[in-house]
């Protein structure tokens, strides 16, 4: 699907139990003012969200928000995708049209919020045609609110190399990359000396906030491959990435990243 609405609120619903709670949230003042600004999955149930399954919504007002995931597990990429917003008390709903037939709603209960970070719980569901298809329940998500945005400061060639003892998205050598406006970049490959351009058939990425997102195919036959970073900060010319990741085994490694940018 285009955008599964519920995964912006509930960082991937492949990985996490659903569960209900009918307990009575205590009354948030100044909610549609609160929410405003930009908000980033950061646990579910008490548990660390891996980086390649946050998703970055962003409250514009409160009738208007927008959400970006990229789920490797149902093949979304969504990049400020626009949503409806309607505030009742402390219940938050988020409607979605994905098509003329298929329609995502989302019904938030905010339980608490701050100028740093918001809990809440979340109930989904799916309609095509009218008739519900798809409902699942959440409790327990936390949310941080996001002060830096990247989306701009990210264009431009970048030089660099993996930072920690382990990451699986690379090999710990440098790596080049040139970030586009449009929302494609360019990999380049070092062959002795020289820097080459590679020629892939699909290079995609954007950035929400500090959330980093590509995906590539080298050909238009072969799988598409992903990789997601959170960026750290970027100052005097060096970028820095950090991810959390999960090994087969579901514990989880920090990994970093650190570019220089190529004049």
């Amino acid at each position: 699907m285009n955008w599964v609405l519920a995964a912006t609120l509930l960082c991937g619903t492949s990985v996490f139990t659903a569960c209900s709670s009918d307990d009575d949230a205590t009354p948030i003042d100044n909610l549609p003012e609160k929410i405003i600004g930009k908000w980033m999955v950061d646990a579910l149930d008490g548990q660390p969200c891996p980086t390649n399954l946050k998703a970055v919504i962003t409250f514009l007002s409160p009738t208007k928000a927008y959400g970006s995931l990229s789920d490797f597990y149902s093949d979304s990429w969504n990049n400020h995708a626009s949503a409806d917003v309607v505030i009742d008390g402390n219940k938050v709903t988020l409607t979605a049209f994905e098509d003329e037939h298929t329609k995502h709603v989302t019904v938030a209960e905010i339980r608490s919020i701050t100028d740093k970070d918001m809990t809440l719980k979340s109930d989904w569901k799916i309609y095509v045609d009218g008739t519900m298809v798809i409902h699942e329940e959440y409790d327990n998500e936390h949310y941080v609110r996001i002060t830096n945005d990247f989306e701009d400061d990210i264009i431009g060639t970048w030089e660099g190399k993996v930072t920690s003892s382990e990451d699986d998205h690379t090999d710990g050598e440098l790596h080049r990359w040139e970030y586009k406006t449009d929302g494609t970049y360019v990999y380049y490959n070092k062959i002795g000396d020289e820097w080459v351009k590679s020629n892939d058939a699909l290079a995609e990425y954007f950035v929400d906030g500090t959330l980093l997102c590509t995906r590539w195919k080298q050909t238009a036959a072969s799988e598409e491959l992903r990789e997601w970073w959170e960026i750290e900060s970027i100052k005097d010319g060096v970028m820095k990435w950090t991810a959390l990741r999960m090994r087969e085994d579901g514990t989880t490694y920090t990994a970093t990243f650190q570019m220089t940018k190529v004049k």
